[in-house]
This record gives C-alpha cells, sequence and structure tokens, in this order.
C-alpha cells in the first residue's frame, strides 16, 4: 500500500478563505480518484463538513485525543488525510506534529506531508512565513494566494519578499482565483461541494434546481483551480494515480 499522506490547510490569521481552498483539494481527489477523508478542526461546530459531511469528522486538534483519532488512523485504508486547520491554529498545530515526532517521519520518507499555507495581503503573512519556516523540513510547502474573497495582494517589495521566502527551501506559490460572488454565495446556501452544485446535484445526488449561469462560473472558476492543482502534480505529491478520464464536470 502507497505510504499515507497528509496534507495541512491553514493560516494563522481567519478570513483568507482556508475552507474554500480544501473543499477545492477534496473535489480534485474526488474526481481522480484518490480516496480521501478530511478532519474539520473548527470545533465544535465545523464548516467543511458542512459540504463533505460523508467524508469528514470534527475535531479539536489540540486535544491529545483527538490527535490520535487523526494520526493513529493513517494507515487504515485512505490515501490521502486532508486536515483544515482553524484561524490561528497553523503554528501550534505544526508544534503539536513535531512534538509526537510527525515531522521527523515525514523527513525520513515515512509520510508524505504538504502544507498549503493560505497567506492574506498584509506583511503579518510574511511573519506567518518566518514562523512555520521551522516546521517545513521533510514537507512540501505550498503558498497560496487565495483571491476568492476579491483580496488585492499588495505588490511585496521584492527584497522584504525573497529575505523571507529564502529561508524554506523549493517554496511553491499557488493562485486561487476569484469566483463570482453570486455563485460563491449559491453555492454556500445549497451547502454541497462545488462538483455536485456545478452537476446540479443536491446532498444525496438528487436533482437540484441551480441556476444554469452561477454552475457555469463556478465549472470555470473549479477548472481554473483544478489547474493550479494540475500543475503542481497534486496527484503525484500524494501518491495517487492522475485518472485518464477525469470527470468533465469541472473542464
Amino acid at each position: 500500500m502507497a505510504k499515507p499522506a497528509v496534507i495541512v490547510v491553514g493560516a494563522d490569521k481567519g478570513g483568507v478563505g482556508k475552507t474554500t481552498v480544501s473543499r477545492a483539494v477534496l473535489d480534485y481527489f474526488n474526481a481522480n480518484n484518490v480516496p480521501t477523508r478530511a478532519f474539520d478542526t473548527e470545533s465544535p461546530r465545523g464548516t467543511l463538513k458542512r459540504f463533505h459531511p460523508d467524508i469528514t469528522e470534527i475535531v479539536d486538534m489540540t486535544t491529545t485525543s483527538d490527535q490520535m483519532k487523526i494520526f493513529d488512523t493513517l494507515n487504515a485504508g485512505t490515501s490521502v488525510t486532508v486536515i483544515d486547520v482553524r484561524a490561528g491554529l497553523l503554528s501550534p498545530a505544526l508544534a503539536s506534529l513535531r512534538d509526537i515526532g510527525f515531522l521527523d517521519a515525514a523527513k525520513s520518507g515515512q509520510i508524505t506531508f504538504a502544507v498549503f499555507h493560505i497567506l492574506g495581503p498584509s506583511i503579518a503573512s510574511l511573519d506567518e512565513i518566518a514562523e512555520t519556516a521551522n516546521f517545513m523540513s521533510g514537507a512540501k510547502y505550498f503558498l497560496v494566494k487565495n483571491f476568492i474573497n476579491n483580496t488585492s495582494f499588495f505588490e511585496w517589495d521584492q527584497a522584504t519578499y525573497n529575505s523571507y521566502f529564502h529561508r524554506i527551501k523549493d517554496a511553491t506559490e499557488l493562485t486561487i482565483p476569484k469566483l463570482n460572488e453570486m455563485a460563491y454565495e449559491q453555492v454556500e446556501v445549497a451547502s454541497v461541494p462545488f462538483l455536485k452544485f456545478v452537476a446540479n446535484k443536491g446532498h444525496n445526488d438528487e436533482t437540484a434546481n441551480y441556476s444554469f449561469v452561477l454552475r457555469g462560473y463556478v465549472r470555470h472558476w473549479l477548472g481554473n483551480v483544478w489547474g493550479e492543482f494540475d500543475r503542481i502534480k497534486l496527484t503525484d505529491i500524494v501518491g495517487g494515480e492522475k485518472a485518464t478520464a477525469r470527470t468533465k464536470s469541472a473542464e
């Protein structure tokens, strides 16, 4: 069996669209037939679980018992574990992974580990990069500019930018484009995965009545996001096999 893969999606700042990225990742793996499970650390309410209830469990990652639920079950037959880390918890979560020996296991090649660090448009995000740099040995590190909330990123001074980015070897940038506001709101109201919205399906695959126009916007946006995931060869990173006939709903 392929070694387990863990993807952490997080930021120390709130409101940067972490869960949106997690949802797009889960849809991507679904379309590529990669067995995936997810943990929503926004305990006790959860947001990710609302969209992907069948594969998502809400946990409190600050507790040892819930850490055991995640990391003691990595070999349970699911290829990929996606952890949607709530705002403010990325650095503490990475520190916990260091303390339990997870980062050492990743460094030695026992586990594939990737971090999607969702950036905000301020200098605070650069400070976050400096904070997380200490934990990235053995991890595949992705810096994600997420424009889903119409965020306008300032143009970082190149010297300042380099002074932060050179601290993490082989960091890769990703861009998540903006999605039409009304389309995004309608997916929120429907509380279904992006793929089901595009396919005009409800949670139980029943036929829905979503707007043709809004479905088109979501399809176009999801195709662009998946293009970024294709570019970084995400399925290869986690040890999956790229589907030869990926669903056409988002292309």
